[in-house]
C-alpha cells in the first residue's frame, strides 16, 4: 500500500520562513540528504543549537563558476585576516593599538595583578608585557616569568620595549626613577603612575628636561585587577590627549571598573577603593573567626563569608537602592540580624571605617610630601638600580634609619631575627 505525506508547513525562524519539507514514500524520490539541524546540511534554525551556529557561519558560498566566485580568497584565508585585524590576541573587544606593549618599572603585586589581568582578559599577550626589578627573588617576579611576561633588571630596557609605562613602584622612589629613565622617554610613550599620592605635575616635570611634552597620566586602582574586577580612576596630564586618557581606559576597563576624575579627588579614592580590599580581607578574616567559634569549619566560614560579601556587593550594583534600604531589608523586627548591627554600631563600627579611609588619605598626602622633599639619598643609589636606598621618614629617628629596600620593605636586622 503506498503512503503519501502531505507538505509540511513552513516554520519560521531568525531568517524568516524555512522552506517546505517533503517526505516521499515509494512512489516520490527521496531527498539526496536529510537535513540536520546541528550538522548545517539544512536550515531548521527553529533549533536553539542551530540558531546559534548560524550566527557563526559565514554565508554560503556562491555557485561554481560564478562571477563572484572566480577570483575569490579562501574562507580559511578571509577569516583569518578578520582576526588579524581584530585587534590583540584577535579578540576585537577593545579598539586597542594593534602592536602596543605594556612595561612595569617595579615587579611587585601591583604589575603582577595588572599583568595577570591583562592576558586574563585578552587585551594583551604576554610576551607583550615587559617588567623590571633589580629584586629577583621576588614571588611575583617567578610569577611574571611563568605566564610568559619578559622580565629585565633594567628600566631603561622596559622603557624602550614599551609603548605605555606604568610606574609600580613606591612614591619616594619615583623622583629616582624619572631621572632614570627620564633620557629614554619619547613622544610615544605614555606615562602612568600608580604611585599613592604622586601628583601629575611633579612628573611632568622631572620628564620636562628631558621630554618637552611627556604624556603623563595618573591612576589609582586596586589589587582585585588581578580578577578583572578592579576599581580605577584616572586623571590625564597637561599633553596627554583625549585618546591618550582613553586607551588606558580600555586598559583598565579590561580588568574592572574604570572611570576618570579630577586629579584632586585621587587621594580620597586611594583611602577608598585603593586600600578597600584591605578593609575588606580584614572584615572576611573576623567574620571567618566568628563562624568558627561558633563551631563552622574554617574553611567553610571563609567561604560562606566570602560569599556573603560577594552577594552582597553584587546586588548593590545590580540595584537602585540605597546600601542603608539593602540593610533594611535584610532586618526583621526583634531578629537576629538587628541584634548583630547593634554591637556593630556600639563597638562604633561605621567610625572606625570612615577613619580607616580618612587615615589612609592622610598618608597618602604624606607620600606626596616625601617624594617632593626627596628624601632618599641619591648617593645611596648603586648604578640606579635602586635595590637598596636609606629613607628617611618623620616617624623614624636619624639614628635608628636603616637600609630599607623599597621593593619589599625589608630591613637588613629583620633577616638576623
Amino acid at each position: 500500500m503506498m503512503q503519501h505525506r502531505v507538505p509540511v508547513a513552513p516554520i519560521a525562524g531568525e531568517g524568516g520562513a524555512a522552506p517546505a519539507l517533503r517526505h516521499s514514500g515509494t512512489g516520490g524520490t527521496a531527498p539526496r540528504h536529510r537535513p540536520s539541524s546541528l550538522s548545517g546540511g539544512g536550515p531548521a534554525r527553529h533549533h536553539p543549537a542551530a540558531r546559534r551556529f548560524a550566527t557563526r557561519r559565514s554565508p554560503a558560498p556562491p555557485p561554481r563558476g560564478s562571477a563572484s566566485r572566480r577570483g575569490a580568497r579562501p574562507r580559511g584565508r578571509r577569516r583569518g585576516r578578520r582576526r588579524a585585524l581584530a585587534g590583540p590576541c584577535g579578540t576585537g573587544r577593545f579598539p586597542l593599538r594593534r602592536a602596543m606593549s605594556v612595561g612595569f618599572i617595579g615587579a611587585g603585586q601591583l604589575a603582577f595583578a595588572l599583568a595577570r589581568g591583562f592576558t586574563a582578559a585578552g587585551v594583551l599577550a604576554a610576551h607583550k608585557i615587559t617588567a623590571s626589578s633589580p629584586d629577583t627573588d621576588l614571588p611575583t617576579v617567578s610569577g611574571l616569568r611563568k605566564m610568559g611576561v619578559n622580565f629585565t633588571v633594567s628600566n631603561k630596557d622596559t622603557v624602550k620595549s614599551s609603548d605605555v609605562l606604568f610606574l609600580a613602584v613606591k612614591p619616594p622612589i619615583i623622583p629616582f626613577i624619572l631621572e632614570e629613565v627620564g633620557p629614554d622617554i619619547e613622544a610615544r610613550h605614555i606615562v602612568v603612575s600608580c604611585a599613592a599620592g604622586v601628583t601629575i605635575s611633579s612628573i611632568e616635570k622631572k620628564l620636562s628636561t628631558f621630554c618637552p611634552t611627556p604624556k603623563v597620566i595618573r591612576c589609582m586602582t586596586n589589587t582585585p585587577v588581578i580578577v578583572r574586577e578592579g576599581a580605577t580612576v584616572y586623571a590625564t596630564g597637561t599633553h596627554a590627549d583625549v585618546e591618550d586618557g582613553k586607551l588606558v581606559e580600555q586598559l583598565m576597563a579590561s580588568v574592572g571598573f574604570c572611570t576618570e576624575v579630577e586629579e584632586d579627588l585621587i587621594d580620597a579614592v586611594t583611602g577608598l577603593s585603593g586600600s578597600g580590599p584591605a578593609y575588606a580581607f580584614t572584615a572576611l578574616d573576623a567574620l571567618a573567626d566568628g563562624g568558627v567559634k561558633m563551631g563552622l569549619p574554617r574553611r567553610l566560614a571563609v567561604r560562606l563569608g566570602a560569599q556573603a560579601l560577594l552577594g552582597a556587593a553584587k546586588m548593590l550594583l545590580e540595584s537602585e537602592q540605597h546600601p542603608g534600604q539593602l540593610k533594611d531589608n535584610v532586618c526583621s523586627p526583634g531578629g537576629a540580624t538587628i541584634h548583630a548591627l547593634h554591637f556593630l554600631e556600639s563597638g562604633g563600627f561605621r567610625s572606625l571605617l570612615i577613619n580607616a579611609v580618612e587615615a589612609s588619605c592622610i598618608r597618602t598626602r604624606e607620600l606626596q610630601h616625601l617624594a617632593d622633599q626627596e628624601k632618599i639619598s641619591p648617593a645611596a643609589i648603586k648604578k640606579t638600580l635602586l635595590d637598596k636606598v636609606k629613607l628617611e621618614s618623620p616617624s623614624l629617628s636619624v639614628a635608628s634609619a636603616s637600609k630599607v629596600s623599597l621593593f619589599t620593605n625589608k630591613t637588613p636586622s629583620s633577616k638576623n631575627n
